[in-house]
Formats: C-alpha cells, sequence, structure tokens
C-alpha cells in the first residue's frame, strides 16, 4: 500500500545546526506509528515539519504521492494533518467549547448549541470534562483530553500525539488507547510520540528511533523489544540501569520530619508520616490522592488548614511556613512536576536560572547581584549535573526536557537543602535523561540528605526507594519496605 505521508532527506537546521538530517519517514493509512528517541533526537521537529508549524531547510514531503510544503498550521490542517501538542495550545480565557470550534464558526453561532454539541463530542470519548468551563480551570490531563477531541472534531486524516499520556491518570490512558484504536478502525493514521517504552510497544504498528537528530531504526513493533528500543535511541543498554530490581535499601537516620494529622481542605486529610536522613522514600498514589498537595504543603507552596491543620515538625522544631520561601531558608527544597509552569524562567539563560536559587537562599542578606558569580555558579553546576547545550548562554526553553529538569534540580540544589522532594522527577523526560536524574537522586541519599520522590510510574518507585508510602484520598494509608514490596501490593493500596 502507498504510505499516506512520506518525507524524502527532509532536514531542518538552526544557526548551521541539524536539528532533524536527511531523514526519510513513512505513515501507512490506518496505521499507528511510535516515533522514539532522547529528548533533543528530532522527534518533535519533525513532526512539526509534518503539521506546518516548521518549514524544513531540505527535502520534500509527500501527501498521497503528491508534493506539499506547509507554510502554517492552518494549511496542514485543511490537508487533513492535526497535531496534538505537548503544551497545549488552548486559549485560556475562552470556554472547552469556544476552543473545540475556534477557527470552524458558523456565521452565526449559539452558545447552547455549540455546548451541546460539544458535550456530545466529550460523551463520545469518554472524557469527563465541562465545556461551559475556561481551559484556565482546567487540569492537565483535562486540558490534553480538549486537545485530542479538537483534532478528532476536525475529522483528521493524520493525527499527531506529541507525549498526549503524560498527564493522564491508568484509567484515563485506556480510554486514550482504545480511542486511538477506533480512529485506527476509522482509518486515520496516527503518529504517537512517547517516552514510556511500553505504550509503544502496547499500542503502536510500527516503530521508528531517532538519535542525534537521524533516524536509526524503523521496523514493524513485533520485531523490538524494550531492549532494543533503549540501545538504538542511547547507543548503550540501559536496561538494568532503569529497569532492574532494587538490591540494597538504606537504614534510617534521624528524623528530619515529622507530618502529625495535616489537612488541607477536602484534599489533604488527617494524614500522618515521617521521612528520615540517607533514604529515599518514594510517594505513590493515582492523580487525586493528594500526594502533590501534601508536600507543597511542606514546602509552604499552599497552607494548610488554619484551625486544626495538624503539625508539621522540620528538624525538630515545629513549623508552620506561609510562602515557600520561609521553606527554602530553613533547608526545604521542592521540585515541581511541571517544569515549564513553576520550575524555571524559559527566557533567561542556564546560568541566570541556576543562580536564582542562590538570590532565593540569601533574599534577605543580598544587596547586588555579580555576573562573575553567576557565570561561575552556571558553569560549575553544569559541569556537575551534565547539562547540556549548544551554547553556554543558551536559554533555557531551548533546551530538551531532561536538561531543563537539570537545571531546576541545580536551582533548588544550590541552595544546600536538607530535605529535597522531587516530584514527577522524570516525566517527559527521556530513558538517557532518566538514568541521569536517578544518579543523582541516589547520590544524594548517599550524601545523607532526606530524599523524597513523588511518582506516578511504579517501576521508577520500586527502583528508587528505600521505603514507600502510598497516598489514597489525601491520606498516606500504606507504608512498604523498598525491598519487600511488589506492584500489586502497592496499587490494592491505593485503590482499596
Amino acid at each position: 500500500m502507498a504510505p499516506i505521508l512520506e518525507l524524502k532527506g527532509v532536514t531542518k537546521a538552526y544557526g548551521g545546526v541539524p536539528a532533524v538530517d536527511g531523514v526519510d519517514f513513512t505513515l501507512h493509512k490506518g496505521e499507528v506509528h511510535a516515533l522514539c528517541g532522547e529528548n533533543g533526537a528530532g522527534k518533535s521537529t519533525l513532526t512539526k515539519i509534518m503539521a506546518g508549524v516548521v518549514e524544513p531547510s531540505a527535502g520534500e514531503m509527500l501527501l498521497e504521492g503528491r508534493r506539499v510544503q506547509f507554510r502554517n498550521p492552518v494549511e496542514a490542517q485543511r490537508e487533513g494533518i492535526a497535531m496534538v501538542f505537548q503544551e497545549t495550545s488552548l486559549v485560556p480565557t475562552m470556554t472547552v467549547g469556544q476552543n473545540l470550534y475556534l477557527g470552524n464558526e458558523k456565521a452565526f453561532n449559539r452558545l447552547r448549541a455549540l455546548y451541546i454539541a460539544s458535550q456530545q463530542l466529550l460523551q463520545s470519548l469518554n472524557f469527563k470534562v465541562d465545556p461551559t468551563k475556561t481551559v484556565s480551570e482546567l487540569g492537565a490531563a483535562q486540558k490534553q483530553m480538549v486537545e485530542i477531541a479538537r483534532a478528532v472534531l476536525h475529522k483528521a486524516r493524520v493525527i499527531i500525539f506529541d507525549e498526549p499520556t503524560a498527564t493522564l491518570t491508568p484509567e484515563e490512558k485506556r480510554y486514550f488507547f482504545d480511542l486511538i484504536r477506533k480512529l485506527k478502525g476509522d482509518g486515520v493514521s496516527i503518529i504517537f510520540i512517547s517516552h514510556a517504552l511500553e505504550e509503544a510497544l502496547e499500542i503502536s504498528d510500527r516503530i521508528t528511533i531517532m538519535r542525534d537528530s537521524k533516524l536509526i531504526v524503523s521496523d514493524d513493533t513485533v520485531n523490538f523489544d524494550r531492549e532494543r528500543i533503549i540501545r538504538a535511541m542511547v547507543g548503550r543498554d540501559l536496561s538494568n540501569t532503569l529497569y532492574g530490581k532494587k538490591e540494597t535499601a538504606r537504614p534510617a537516620g534521624k528524623r528530619v520530619l515529622s507530618v502529625q494529622n495535616l489537612r488541607m481542605g477536602t484534599m489533604v486529610r488527617n494524614t500522618s508520616f515521617s521521612i528520615f536522613a540517607g533514604q529515599i522514600t518514594g510517594v505513590f498514589g493515582l492523580i487525586g490522592s493528594g500526594r502533590t498537595e501534601t508536600f507543597k504543603v511542606v514546602a509552604g507552596v499552599n497552607k494548610r488548614d488554619y484551625t486544626h491543620g495538624g503539625k508539621i515538625i522540620f528538624n525538630d522544631r515545629p513549623v508552620r511556613y506561609r510562602v515557600p520561601a520561609s521553606a527554602v531558608a530553613q533547608g526545604i527544597a521542592y521540585i515541581t512536576e511541571d517544569r515549564k509552569v513553576d520550575g524555571f524562567f524559559e527566557t533567561m539563560s542556564i546560568s541566570r536560572n541556576i543562580y536564582a536559587g542562590v538570590l532565593a537562599k540569601e533574599r534577605l542578606e543580598r544587596v547586588l547581584t555579580s555576573s562573575k558569580e553567576e557565570k561561575s555558579v552556571g558553569k560549575t553546576w553544569r559541569e556537575k549535573l551534565n547539562i547540556r547545550s549548544v551554547t553556554a548562554q543558551a536559554n533555557v526553553i531551548e533546551l530538551s526536557g531532561g536538561n531543563q529538569q537539570k537545571v531546576v534540580i541545580a536551582k533548588s540544589l544550590i541552595q544546600n537543602p536538607k530535605l529535597v522532594i522531587f516530584d514527577e522527577p522524570t516525566r517527559g523526560v527521556d530513558v538517557g535523561a532518566v538514568a541521569e536524574i536517578h544518579d543523582i537522586i541516589r547520590r544524594l541519599a548517599d550524601e545523607g540528605l532526606a530524599v523524597v520522590v513523588i511518582s506516578s510510574y511504579l517501576p521508577e518507585i520500586m527502583l528508587l526507594s528505600d521505603r514507600i508510602l502510598v497516598s489514597r484520598q489525601g491520606r498516606i494509608v500504606e507504608e512498604f519496605n523498598g525491598l519487600e514490596a511488589t506492584q500489586e501490593k502497592i496499587m490494592y493500596a491505593s485503590i482499596h
């Protein structure tokens, strides 16, 4: 069968440095094609060329055998190619229904009819989203659902999904995969970018792997396993590093944090637990379990209930932080789950972002800043955490996801914390960077720091944690030893 979409020798360079280098790619009708590779491998640039977001420097693209070159996404949509971006492209001040039909409005519109049509579409996709809500009121997972629904509504022949499951719960992910299969049955061609290798193996018919802006291998999914994908992505075998079984557990040191009967509205309900120095404490729970909200209270990001809110004892003294700066000053670092929104200043350089950590820690003592100190700090931490960029003064927005995450980590570690809380530390990060971030986390615990890792990815919790806390309905409900825990026990505790 002739391919519906074909790229021949496509190249895209920025400042003479190729982001995509001479790539040949084919997509067939009714095919689910997984595109894998480390951050910075060229996956997103390649798909943005297909979707008309980026114009290629060289090469050609054929749609059903006809040469096309899109100058913008509107031209690509007219030809039946839609892209669901990793960062949503919704208008936050408009409602869900208005976003769904944006660009396809009739001459005369009735909001009531628009919301009814939107509700019917969302229900047909099993998406529980209120079409009358403004997008700014939605969580990350619901925004992703709206993006997906919009692509389906436009009746695209080719839909490109860039990390569509990163913010979905297991149940929402199952519905999404059912939707992929339905679209495939209707003859829609799907390109699926994901760092979750299990998803690529489960849902795709064919897998293409990129590394260093080049296409390394493209083959039917039945000819791949996890080990082969990882070797092609990073040029070496990381299977044992990422998915191996934990052999030893660190003993508990001094009790650094004690939380007693903590309450915050309906999200945190009378929960109690302790965190110890020299250990990695994993915290697992489904989305909505209150795991993130609990530790945001500890870090001063959120405030606990004023009356009957419980106690937080840090380093043997009761604390009540009203702002994160107070927690930072006393040695608590919270590394956010959403680095693009809360983690860095995207138009500032790597060095300046890391230096911001120093200024936050010493905000009362600092009157003047030092550009010399800023450059020195940036150089030290770039080398220490192996932060890779084209130039030393590159803005953080120009980095891959893994390197952005390392900048956020460096900004917190430069503050010399005693307790480090990692919230989804490897979300949207490629396998090579995952291994490096795991090494950073282990090294902190080995140095005697108290480390918390909040993650919805069970293999990560199992691999890193010396002890595991399970959160459900706003409370820590179970504790496991890292060596004795099983995925079945943890999942059972998180649901029942």
